[in-house]
């Protein structure tokens, strides 16, 4: 016979209530008596009935995520601290990609709705707010990541972009570079802010930002790492190449790094260069990527905990809440000479 949550709480002499708060992550009950009932859980091999849970409950227990692109290991590591987080209030988690696109977006949005997620979490594609109808229109608790709609007003986390980018701008002057040029994309919602820092920064130390060395190219064109390299390309085929370069992610910095040692010049002697992102093997790469870290593993728990504040708040609805991370600098062999 399948071991029940009775059975766990008479053993151990205290209500079902509690052995099901133990379940939950709730913190209303103390840490001594959550780990005697979890201990008790894994001795009797407890496996919970997750229908019957939610017939109960009228909850799915389940968030789903949508991100642009798995691919880029920026949101396969924010996935991974999202579940790690849910894991702990015993909430699983739905991840899909919308592989850059609007229409996929909407569209992985309608079968999250169908799977009657509790709430959904949207590193979003979107460029207005309509792309969002279906999840508005079902009341189901959603919060923005990393990419902010413009005249939405939603629950966010993000880093500070602009702030980021001010931090690269400051390293490579603090360097002594002097043509120091932008690789992006235009129609990513973080570049704007990403590039304003940059911009306001080089300007507020006397070196504005020559327009021909801002250079974006279209996401449906190339992946990342392929459009840093077309990128970084055409700097260096223009003449008069930067000896600075700031990257709006990681994966494009690869790209361009890569760009740079194929045309037979040095990293950081004759260029140096700083990503975005900080994703895990940028420091294991050939030359090892300075980056500005977005504190992947913060805002991933930071997201987990708005979506089950809001859950728990779905009767009560607050007005939306804004978080916003302060990125710090990572300095590496791509910018800096290290002995």
């Amino acid at each position: 016979m399948a071991v029940r949550l009775k059975d766990i709480a008479r053993d151990l002499n205290v209500s079902v209530i509690t052995v099901s708060k133990a379940l939950r992550g709730k913190t209303d009950i103390s840490e001594a008596t959550r780990q005697r009932v979890l201990a008790r859980m894994k001795e009797l091999d407890y496996r919970p009935n997750l229908t019957a849970r939610s017939l109960a409950t009228g909850q799915s227990f389940i968030v789903g995520l949508i991100v642009p692109d798995l691919l880029n290991p920026f949101f396969s590591e924010l996935a991974k601290s999202i579940s790690t987080a849910l894991r702990k209030r015993s909430y699983g988690l739905i991840l899909s990609s919308a592989d850059d696109s609007a229409e996929v977006e909407q569209s992985e949005i309608r079968m999250m709705l169908a799977r009657g997620v509790d709430a959904l979490l949207i590193a979003s594609c979107q460029s207005t707010p309509a792309g969002l109808a279906d999840v508005a229109n079902q009341r189901v608790p959603f919060v923005l990541l990393d990419r902010p709609i413009t005249g939405l007003a939603a629950n966010f986390v993000g880093s500070n972009d602009c702030a980021g980018g001010r931090l690269a701008a400051e390293h490579l002057l603090g360097l002594g570079q002097k043509r120091i040029a932008f690789l992006g994309r235009p129609e990513n919602v973080p570049e704007p802010e990403r590039l304003a820092g940059f911009r306001d920064s080089l300007a507020k130390h006397g070196s504005p930002l020559d327009p021909k060395l801002v250079v974006s190219q279209p996401a449906e064109c190339d992946s990342g790492d392929a459009a840093g390299y077309r990128m970084m390309q055409s700097l260096l085929d223009a003449g008069a190449p930067p000896d600075g370069i700031f990257c709006h992610n990681d994966v494009m910095a690869i790209g361009a790094l890569k760009a740079i040692l194929d045309a037979g010049l040095r990293i950081p002697e004759d260029i140096a260069i700083v990503g975005f992102d900080n994703v895990h093997y940028s420091q294991y790469l050939q030359i090892p990527l300075t980056s500005v870290d977005q504190l992947t593993s913060e805002l991933g728990a930071s997201a987990a905990e708005l979506a089950l504040d809001l859950i728990a708040q779905k009767a009560k609805p607050e007005p939306p809440k804004s978080i916003l991370l302060t990125p710090k600098l990572v300095t590496r062999q791509s910018s800096t000479l290290i002995a």
